[in-house]
């Protein structure tokens, strides 16, 4: 067979190792208890320990956590594991508990605390509340900012009428800004908060009311864009989330049914599912036709229709038939909880310049106070320049330091990339593009070689058999039902083909005593009959009967053969697969951006080479086994080459690891293929990836627009500021007004069509 069967990919960065890097970096924090199945967690203390940022460091971990602990082989068998680093790891029942390495005593004066676990319609909640408060705020401050300019300059009330009106703007703006810059300094940290209230504070010591709080009227206004944006983002996962049942009707032994909780469904349960509702979890159906409305999944506007045998997705609508199905899987590990996961998760991974300029920004305050701390002595020392009077023809020392302080606050640059990764993760996700963080959306573009898998990415992936033969014939039913009890441990598009005939003919899988997978050749399974194998020709062709193989013909242009090995029988079955529709205009557009296409498949050459030339597709290497695609990959990258490998199957995991840039096919890939995978083009649709390489390359667009406003501004102003050219008023409109252009410039990915 062209690829091997599933098998659980290793988890790529442990839980726990994400806990206790947790634990480390979090002083006072001792240890932590969770139960992610009640969604509690507790956390044992030590000292005085602030509990609200804690909540918030605690809140991201967590929600980055959710997708892990969703998938198979990550919860721990009970009993006490010691953990590398001398982490105590303890489990009873769903409950995980790790503590810090300490002394016997320690844990007396522990104090355990209950902490929230973050609900997505409470990050979407909390997410609003945060941009309309601080939109408010802003509104406030500019609101009493033009009522103290014109006071100050329209009437003849007492100065004070104005000073009062700029204090209430100056609070309303700064609020928020104190709050982060209090936190921070009580770690002791300084980011872009404190200087624009230093700059605010110094603004007020000359008399510059209007000028600070024209200053924290932009800021803030630049802050409620930000928190839009993220606003934007969490809301476009909980519409994913709303859209996953809460109940199930489950079938009794005795005919009868009961309604209960989707996690309360075990595999292996009976369920019925009635005309206009969701399909609670992830199944087969057993009995009854329908249709299914996928369209929260896949983005498939047409109904798929529904019969015995065929899967069923949870979130999904049943449109008019009533059915019984099998679960297949847990709520938790289903299709819809895949992505929820994957776009969570997308969040919290920082693209490399999004990661440089975190760094840059906390290193670049304190050169900004250290720099304008010098300047002060040196215009009031060197240059003659009064420290802190100002007069008609020169500003004082002060007040230039405040202005520069201001040009030169990295607020803009700060902000200039996670806005723009944030629109593109949540326009991608409206679109059915899974962007798995910021280094993703940064990467697509700059590829210039698209390597694909055929089955399944190319082609639409669902085999149908065309044809049983047996040597000699015969034999082709008992041919079938070898190859039905072997593959139906596995979940390629072949199997599922081989499956679905077999059940069409009224045939069922027969139970094996032993079962292996080969990779990359096929499969073995050991009955009351004997040893049968099902895979490639390279299975006979390695046997006694290889020399007799020779006088088979090879199976017909467009057909993929699988072979059946047993010891009294020899015979194989003929699969055909349609190619997608969208795929020749996916590749010519590629190549008219000058981007090399490649197929790499392990189907046979001439298989492999109709649908090249059907496709245009000029360089094919077929007949690869996992590892030799991996090598494949590993060479173009070596000659120099960005590549974006492109596959769906647990066989393609490998080389997708290896590529500059992953994308996997569809929401219904298998789970090895989504957890390598930096992108899911999730309505199955190969033309996504037009759409993915068209906001990836709008979004570094935007970006490097950012960063070239950001510091543009702060350049050219703070040159202009060193020769005292700039007023303060200008100084603060273009060093904030660039920030809300930045964010502004952002937000028109949310608009950007496909």
């Amino acid at each position: 067979m062209p690829d091997s069967a599933p098998t659980s990919p290793a988890p790529t960065h442990s839980w726990v190792e994400d806990l206790s890097a947790f634990l480390l970096e979090e002083d006072g924090v001792e240890a932590i208890r969770l139960n992610p199945e009640e969604k509690k967690v507790t956390i044992a203390t030590m000292g005085k320990v602030d509990q609200k940022a804690l909540q918030d460091r605690l809140s991201e971990l967590l929600r980055a956590l959710d997708e892990r602990w969703t998938q198979p082989g990550h919860h721990l068998p009970a009993g006490d594991n010691q953990h590398p680093g001398l982490f105590q790891l303890r489990q009873d029942g769903d409950e995980v508990t790790l503590e810090k390495p300490s002394c016997l005593t320690a844990p007396r004066f522990w104090k355990w605390r209950d902490f929230e676990w973050p609900e997505p319609e409470e990050i979407e909640r909390q997410s609003r509340e945060e941009w309309q408060a601080m939109a408010i705020q802003a509104t406030i401050c500019g609101v009493m900012l033009v009522a103290g300019i014109i006071i100050e300059r329209f009437t003849s009330l007492p100065p004070m009428a104005a000073v009062s009106c700029f204090v209430v703007s100056l609070i309303a703006g700064g609020w928020d800004a104190a709050k982060d810059a209090w936190e921070k300094i009580r770690e002791y940290q300084l980011d872009v908060h404190f200087l624009m209230l230093a700059v605010a504070a110094g603004a007020v010591t000359i008399g510059a009311w209007e000028e600070g709080a024209l200053l924290l009227f932009l800021f803030s206004t630049s802050g409620a864009l930000e928190h839009f944006v993220l606003h934007r983002t969490h809301r476009e996962i909980n519409a994913l989330t709303k859209s996953a049942p809460k109940q199930a009707r489950r079938l009794l032994p005795d005919g009868s049914t009961e309604v209960c909780g989707v996690n309360a469904l075990q595999v292996g349960d009976m369920i019925v599912v009635r005309p206009d509702e969701l399909f609670p979890v992830d199944g087969t159906v057993t009995s009854g036709k329908t249709a299914a409305d996928e369209s929260t999944l896949t983005g498939e506007s047409l109904p798929i229709d529904k019969e015995e045998g065929d899967s069923i997705y949870s979130g999904t609508l049943n449109m008019w038939g009533v059915v019984q199905a099998k679960v297949d899987r847990p709520a938790t590990q289903s299709a819809l909880a895949k992505i929820i996961g994957l776009i969570q998760n997308a969040q919290h991974l920082r693209a490399p310049s999004q990661r440089f300029t975190d760094k840059f920004g906390t290193r670049y305050t304190a050169i900004v106070l250290a720099s304008v701390a010098v300047m002060f002595f040196v215009w009031w020392q060197i240059f003659d320049i009064h420290p802190f009077q100002n007069t008609s023809e020169s500003k004082s020392a002060f007040y230039r330091a405040m202005t520069l302080l201001v040009v030169m606050s990295p607020c803009a640059l700060v902000l200039s990339i996670p806005s723009a990764i944030l629109a593109a993760i949540a326009w991608g996700a409206r679109r059915g593009v899974l962007f798995r963080g910021g280094a993703a959306i940064e990467k697509l573009a700059e590829i210039d070689i698209v390597a694909m898998d055929k089955t399944g990415t190319l082609t639409a992936g669902e085999m149908k058999v065309s044809a049983v033969e047996s040597f000699p014939p015969g034999q082709e039913t008992r041919v079938l039902q070898i190859a039905i009890n072997l593959e139906a441990n596995s979940n390629h598009p072949i199997a599922r083909a081989i499956s679905h005939h077999g059940e069409g003919k009224g045939m069922t899988a027969e139970k094996l005593a032993e079962f292996q997978s080969i990779s990359g050749q096929g499969l073995r399974g050991k009955s009351g009959d004997g040893v049968s194998y099902v895979g490639r020709r390279e299975l006979v062709a390695s046997s006694p009967l290889g020399a007799w193989l020779e006088k088979v013909p090879d199976a017909p242009l467009g057909s993929t053969e699988v072979w059946v090995v047993h010891e009294q029988l020899l015979g194989r079955i003929l699969l055909h697969d349609e190619i997608r529709s969208g795929s020749r205009a996916v590749l010519e557009k590629l190549a008219s951006e000058n981007v090399r296409t490649i197929m790499l498949t392990g189907d046979r050459r001439a298989a492999a080479a109709q649908v090249a030339t059907a496709l245009g597709i000029a360089e094919v290497r077929a007949g690869l086994h996992p590892e030799d695609k991996v090598a494949a990959i590993k060479e173009l990258t070596e000659q120099g080459h960005k590549v974006a490998m492109v596959g769906d199957g647990v066989n393609d995991a490998p080389s997708l690891a290896a590529a500059y840039v992953s994308v996997a096919m569809g929401a219904r890939g298998s789970d090895a293929a989504l957890e390598q995978s930096d992108v899911v083009l999730m309505q199955d649709k190969i033309e996504k990836l037009l759409s993915a390489r068209k906001i990836s390359a709008t979004a570094r667009r935007i970006i490097k627009q950012n960063i070239t406003i950001s510091l543009g501004a702060v350049i050219v102003m703070a040159i202009a500021s060193l020769f005292g050219i700039v007023p303060l008023t200008l100084g603060v409109l273009t060093h904030e007004g660039s920030t809300v252009v930045v964010c502004l410039n952002s937000l028109r990915l949310l608009f950007v069509k496909e």
